[in-house]
């Protein structure tokens, strides 16, 4: 029986694969034929010219430098929002005073726009790097906070139960009751706080950094230049698959066979 499911377990893999192959190959066919009917090869590069430009960049341009750089700050903005989200979720969804007094708060920091917190932090602490990782974790952290918020409503109140009837230590409860049964909602804020931060870090580079993602956006912008746009979107798209598959595709699984035992 259990080789049974391992062999059903394989094929389901097997088959969302190849259609996650089989689309992406179709969205690149789709592309190339768009590019094709184009009547300016500038305005919509094809695919293997966006490739070759890609391949120059990294070469002989500055590719590393400013993908680095803009890694750089996502991940820190990244984790920042990550800990102050999760700890503000915790907070608002185990105890109620808290959740009442701090709702209100939340819903604003929801709507303010990310342009408008990006602006006041360049005005107010500087064109600097602080400003500019600050700007992009306070806008990540209350979305963080709402998705851990509902998971920490969803606890298990009977496992809390045991927890305090055997007089555990609230570190121990916290690190083997709560945090296993918040995984799939941290999981969920991850991924999309990291697809909202990468958004954020290029607008916050645009506007008042010097080196960086989207500091090279803005220039090939300047000078018109589409296909190394596109080659520099290309390579944002493959370390976002490259996450994916190291690092999301793996928590995701580990966590599916901890909820199914």
């Amino acid at each position: 029986m259990p080789a049974n499911n391992a062999a059903v377990t394989y094929r389901k893999a097997y088959r969302g694969n190849w259609l996650r192959v089989a689309s992406i190959a179709a969205f690149f066919a789709l592309w190339q034929i768009a590019a094709t009917l184009s009547a300016d090869a500038d305005l919509l590069p094809g695919p293997l010219r966006v490739l070759n430009s890609l391949r120059d960049h990294a070469l002989h341009g500055q590719l590393f430098f400013h993908l680095g750089m803009t890694l750089q700050r996502v991940a820190i903005a990244f984790v920042l929002a990550m800990l102050a989200g999760s700890a503000i979720g915790i907070l608002m969804g185990r105890l109620r005073w808290t959740n009442s007094a701090l709702d209100g708060l939340l819903v604003i920091a929801l709507n303010v726009p990310a342009l408008v917190t990006i602006i006041l932090c360049y005005i107010w602490l500087g064109l600097n790097e602080f400003a500019a990782v600050a700007a992009v974790a306070i806008n990540k952290i209350p979305t963080v906070a709402v998705t851990v918020r509902e998971g920490a409503r969803a606890l298990d109140t009977r496992l809390l139960e045991v927890g305090h009837v055997y007089q555990i230590s609230r570190s121990r409860r916290l690190r083997n009751i709560i945090l296993p049964q918040l995984y799939p909602y941290l999981l969920a804020a991850a991924r999309s706080g990291l697809a909202l931060i990468w958004k954020i870090v290029l607008v916050v580079e645009l506007l008042g950094r010097s080196n960086g993602v989207g500091f090279q956006l803005g220039t090939f912008f300047n000078f018109f230049d589409i296909t190394s746009i596109l080659a520099y979107t290309l390579a944002f798209v493959l370390v976002i698959f490259l996450l994916e598959a190291v690092l999301f595709r793996p928590l995701d699984r580990h966590i599916g066979r901890w909820r199914a035992q």
